[in-house]
């Protein structure tokens, strides 16, 4: 993957182990994680939760094991994107690119159109949302996910839809990815109008 990620003119730094690795992230300040679940001295999801706490860097989560449950304490450990080993490079390059073009339209300060909700204002093309004026800081997921929501505002998604809209990829038998996020978003944005409804035994709509 290190090869396939140079020929793209990324610039790697790397770490043997969980402590080294949260010492160069907090000096390096990178543009992005790529951290391996299974690192010693500190595991992965200690160093997710680690750097959650003072960084906002995008991190995508790396494992050989394929169990639903380490996906899950991933993402609400705040990673933006999850990957099972083996994959393949080229594969790690893309979502690597997508999260980056992501991020640069959040970070840009040109001007652009506004989805007015409420309360709820959405910037689309600098990724930036508020509620009551007020600037809420959404993970790449999180946000897509709520403007998926607000674009088709009362219309109920279901999860298995939202997975394939948001994420883009097959995540068959993991819609509880879905349920994770929804829990961020309105934990964040408390007091926001409209709200986002569970519609039971189906999925989630922005309320009418």
């Amino acid at each position: 993957a290190k090869m396939y990620l140079e020929v793209e003119g990324f610039k790697i730094a790397s770490a043997t182990d969980g402590k080294a690795a949260l010492a160069k992230i907090f000096a390096e300040k990178p543009s992005l994680v790529v951290l391996d679940l299974m690192l010693p001295e500190l595991d992965g999801w200690e160093v997710c939760r680690r750097v959650r706490a003072d960084s906002d860097v995008p991190i995508i989560m790396l494992t050989a094991r394929g169990e639903d449950i380490d996906r899950i304490v991933g993402l609400e450990l705040g990673a933006d994107d999850y990957l099972t080993k083996p994959f393949n490079p080229r594969e790690l390059v893309a979502r690597i690119k997508a999260i980056l073009r992501r991020t640069e339209k959040r970070n840009s300060p040109s001007a652009d159109s506004v989805l007015k909700l409420e309360n709820l204002w959405i910037f689309p093309d600098r990724r930036i949302v508020t509620v009551e004026g007020k600037s809420v800081d959404l993970r790449v997921k999180e946000f897509d996910l709520l403007m998926t929501l607000a674009e088709h505002k009362g219309m109920v998604f279901t999860r298995e839809k939202l997975l394939d809209v948001v994420w883009g990829y097959d995540f068959a038998g993991e819609t509880r990815t879905v349920d994770v996020h929804i829990a961020h978003l309105r934990h964040k944005l408390q007091g926001m109008k409209p709200t986002i409804e569970t519609v039971w035994g189906v999925g989630y709509r922005l309320d009418l």
